[in-house]
């Protein structure tokens, strides 16, 4: 049988049996101690603790499995033997409190035996028998029933049934919790098949384990008892890929004369396939013995196992949405991936072939696992960017590896010194220098490293308690916080431990080992989000870096601070913002080369501003850009963004950095440099946070350009959504204008320049008709004056004359009656508008225009005042201006 073949066959059976057939549950698992989902049970452990209902009572599933990192580890062995993955699925059927041993115990064999042909006289069970200080009694009714069904075939269940002690057949889940007895079939492989049991749980690659039958009907109590559960549960476990090469390395059990082997099977044909094509070496399955090649050969093999089995656990893990990072599980996805790219050095692979291989995977496996063929871009764009930036790290890191271990016999050991110079300075795995150690007959002194990893975290522990609040880009490294935020994975559940707490100017700064979060520097604002720690949950406004190069995460003041250094932080940066925040930053790098492009290599960053709303980007040029040479920026920019092309970034000295890679603005550089790449079109040194794709930017609309000062222009921009809702709002505009102007899109201009010029025709008959009807409306102003001492005193209101023109007709009114107080006010638009203008005889007389116009403001509401010769005022309309002039002490 094929794989495939395999997998629905199982899923077939047990369907038949009216088990519910679930999907596979993500990598990432729900349980917080787990790194990776790494058994079929963990997605079921709700329904076993009592937490959930299950929505079925029977079940059966192939799940996704990684054991690689924490408590089930086998990377270090993947590629040495025939049977150890990184990755693996798990094929599994489930009873909720609904069938129990005897059903479970007569499927396994039924499918084994009878569909799958596997052969009876090869098969042996395990039954739980306690020995000395083990839980619970003998599994007297598992055994009853292995019994009945080995002697209906004619074999001895004296042979065929063995037992086991707690380590090999009793299964719990923690210390406390459901727990019970298992069962597990095992397969002699010996080419006679005449073992008798003897090999069973000898840790033989000659008889192993093919399905685990646990039954759940214990809890494990606090005080050491184990109480009978009031519902029974089955949980049973078998290795697809072990099932697979059982059957096709034994071509369907007719020939055992060479050990089964995972690899030689078609779970991993296809992708050994490829593998060849690209390197043009050949797989011929060789083993190692004592886990080290012996020969070309050996290496070429080992190469192999461990390419494929790395591609299928980075795919997958990608596929759930778990990326490379430097922390926790991501962290172990990125040595996966550098352990697998150090092993294509030995198929003579020296530049990116890692992503190459993933199609291959996707097509295999993306009909029973469609996340692959949803995130494959993801998936190819990941491997390529990973790997892209550590073959430079790879490089230097075996550079300097050889320089230091050229001299030192077989059985040396590598210093713990070297070794952390090699993690800390240039990134390069531990395990990559065991690695490494180990090919050339060498090992690593382990105790030595842990020293310097240990001095290293002490330093930050003791960070000096007092410090200045600012803003700087150097200082003591060895006090600094470790930033872990430039992988998106890292921004959230983030854990890290407080090292110190600073209180300043009223404001509360919480510093720990190690960050998500983004301090304010190099124009890049700092993020902001939430962190958790003892107990309470607090918003963190802003992030600054002390001149020690420590992250300061600034949170409301509290008192209860005293109490936190060593505890546990748990970290939420605001992913939105932070997206944002990253499209401008990278959309700066664009704009850069954009306008190197258009203007010439003499332009150069002089500042810029990185916020989730916008960007602002300060060059050197000497003149205003062209609305042609904006719209020519604007367009290739957005062209490259459409070729998508993937955003790396790496570190290398800076003696060593690429030629054409651009420093920054105010940028201190040290020893070591990160280079930002986009498609290789655009590099810079640059330590902010950045998108993985330029499609991720998704466009960039240029909102102004500007002069600052004397050969310093300023461009503002905004990119991602910002650019969508900027372009968005003008489109709508632009709608609204072709609606109301009843034009077609292409005419709106003309039809603009057209109403533009009737406008202006339009405007010099109006105003000879406004100056016709205020001469009029001046004449009555004139002949309506009442005399006081002489002075000609003329309040009143005029209705619909514009502010701008009250002033006017006011003047003109002054001018004829002089001496004379002018005081008119109009409704206009919901608005009151005053004017008082007094002359040299009235002012004289004791009339002042500010007061005047405070007098009648305070009457409707408003507001007003000026000097005694002229004053202005306003307020609402409709609050009875013309009864209030009717009151002034003027009209007395």
């Amino acid at each position: 049988m094929k794989a495939q073949e395999i997998r629905s066959s199982f899923l077939e059976f047990f369907a038949e049996k009216n088990h519910q057939i679930v999907s596979s549950a993500s990598l990432l698992p729900q349980s917080p101690n787990l790194l990776f989902t790494n058994a079929g049970m963990n997605q079921f452990v709700p329904y076993f603790l009592g937490d959930q209902v299950a929505p079925y009572t029977k079940a059966a599933d192939t799940q996704k499995c990684i054991r690689a990192g924490g408590k089930h580890n086998d990377l270090e062995d993947v590629g040495l033997d025939t049977y150890h993955h990184t990755f693996f699925e798990m094929l599994g059927n489930w009873s909720f409190g609904d069938y129990f041993k005897e059903d479970a115990i007569k499927w396994a064999w039924e499918l084994l035996v009878d569909r799958w042909k596997f052969p009876a006289n090869r098969l042996y069970a395990t039954v739980y028998k306690p020995e000395e200080g083990d839980p619970a009694d003998f599994d007297e009714e598992a055994h009853t029933f292995w019994c009945e069904i080995f002697q209906s075939v004619g074999l001895d269940p004296a042979i065929h049934v063995v037992t086991g002690g707690k380590k090999d057949n009793f299964w719990m889940m923690g210390e406390t919790g459901p727990c019970g007895p298992c069962s597990e079939l095992h397969l002699d492989l010996t080419p006679n098949g005449d073992s008798q049991g003897k090999l069973v749980n000898a840790d033989s690659h000659l008889c192993i384990e093919i399905w685990n039958l646990v039954f759940i009907q214990f809890n494990a109590d606090r005080d050491g008892s184990f109480s009978p559960l009031k519902s029974k549960h089955v949980d049973t476990g078998m290795g697809f890929e072990r099932v697979a090469a059982v059957i096709q390395s034994t071509q369907n059990f007719t020939d055992f004369s060479k050990p089964a082997s995972n690899y030689d099977t078609d779970v991993f044909s296809p992708i050994f396939s490829k593998i060849q094509d690209l390197s043009g070496k050949v797989y011929s399955s060789t083993l190692p013995e004592g886990g080290k090649p012996k020969n070309e050969q050996e290496q070429i093999d080992v190469a192999f196992r461990v390419i494929a089995d790395h591609l299928r656990a980075l795919s997958f893990s990608i596929a759930d949405g778990i990326l490379p990072g430097n922390n926790d599980r991501n962290y172990v996805l990125r040595r996966i991936l550098r352990r697998a790219v150090k092993y294509g050095r030995t198929l003579g692979f020296a530049q990116p072939f890692f992503h190459k291989l993933a199609p291959v995977l996707i097509e295999q496996m993306g009909e029973t696992f469609p996340e692959l063929k949803e995130r494959s871009s993801l998936i190819e764009n990941t491997l390529k960017s990973e790997e892209v930036s550590f073959n430079k790290t790879l490089d230097r890191g075996i550079e300097l590896f050889n320089r230091e271990t050229k001299d030192l016999p077989t059985g040396s050991i590598v210093s713990g010194e070297f070794a952390f110079k090699l993690y800390d300075t240039f990134g390069f795995p531990l395990d990559l220098t065991d690695l490494m150690a180990r090919e050339s007959g060498l090992s690593v002194n382990h105790e030595e490293f842990e020293a310097q990893m240990e001095a290293q975290r002490k330093r930050a522990r003791d960070a000096h308690k007092s410090v200045d609040i600012l803003v700087s880009e150097d200082g003591d490294s060895s006090e600094s916080t470790i930033f872990c935020g430039y992988e998106l994975s890292n921004l959230t559940n983030f854990s890290a431990t407080c090292t110190d707490v600073i209180e300043s100017d009223g404001k509360s700064f919480l510093v720990s080992d190690k960050t998500p979060f983004y301090a304010e520097m190099g124009g890049q604002v700092g993020d902001t989000g939430t962190v958790v720690i003892g107990g309470s949950k607090f918003e963190i406004e802003n992030v600054i870096k002390d001149s020690s190069g420590r992250f300061l995460h600034q949170i409301k003041k509290t008192d209860s601070a005293k109490d936190w250094t060593d505890s546990l932080v748990t970290y939420h940066v605001d992913l939105l913002r932070r997206k944002a925040i990253q499209q401008h930053h990278s959309a700066t790098h664009v704009l850069h080369w954009a306008l190197r492009e258009v203007l010439g290599d003499h332009v150069r960053q002089a500042g810029s501003l990185v916020q989730p709303e916008r960007l602002r980007f300060d060059f050197s040029h000497f003149e205003a850009l062209s609305d042609g040479q904006l719209r020519t920026i604007e367009q290739i920019s957005n062209e490259r963004l459409l070729q998508n092309d993937d955003l790396i970034s790496y570190e290398v000295p800076f003696s060593e950095k690429p030629d054409g890679v651009i420093a920054f603005f105010g940028e201190k550089y040290g020893e070591v440099v990160r280079v930002v790449d986009l498609g290789g079109w655009s590099q810079e040194l640059c330590g902010g946070t950045h998108v993985r794709t330029g499609g991720e930017i998704g466009s960039i609309r240029l909102v102004s350009e500007s002069a600052i000062s004397a050969g310093t222009r300023r461009l503002e921009a905004v990119a991602g959504y910002a650019a969508y809702d900027w372009a968005s709002n003008r489109l709508v505009r632009f709608n609204h204008l072709v609606r109301d102007f009843a034009c077609n899109p292409e005419q709106l201009e003309d039809r603009i320049q057209q109403i533009q010029m009737a406008n202006k025709e339009l405007e010099k008959k109006l105003r000879s008709i406004e100056q016709k009807d205020q001469a009029g409306l001046a004449e009555q102003l004139i002949q309506s004056f009442i005399e006081k001492q002489g002075i000609k005193i003329i309040a009143k209101t005029v209705d619909g004359v514009h502010p701008n023109e009250l002033r006017g007709l006011a003047s003109q009114v002054n001018k004829r009656t002089d001496p004379s107080v002018v005081l008119l006010a109009s409704e206009n638009e919901q608005k009151c508008s005053m004017i008082c203008i007094c002359s040299e005889e009235a002012m004289a007389k004791g009339y002042k225009a500010g007061e005047l116009i405070k007098e009648l403001a305070l009457q409707i509401g408003g507001k007003g005042g000026g000097k005694p010769d002229f004053a202005m005022g306003g307020g609402d309309a409709g609050k009875g201006v013309r009864d209030a002039i009717a009151k002034l002490s003027l009209m007395a």
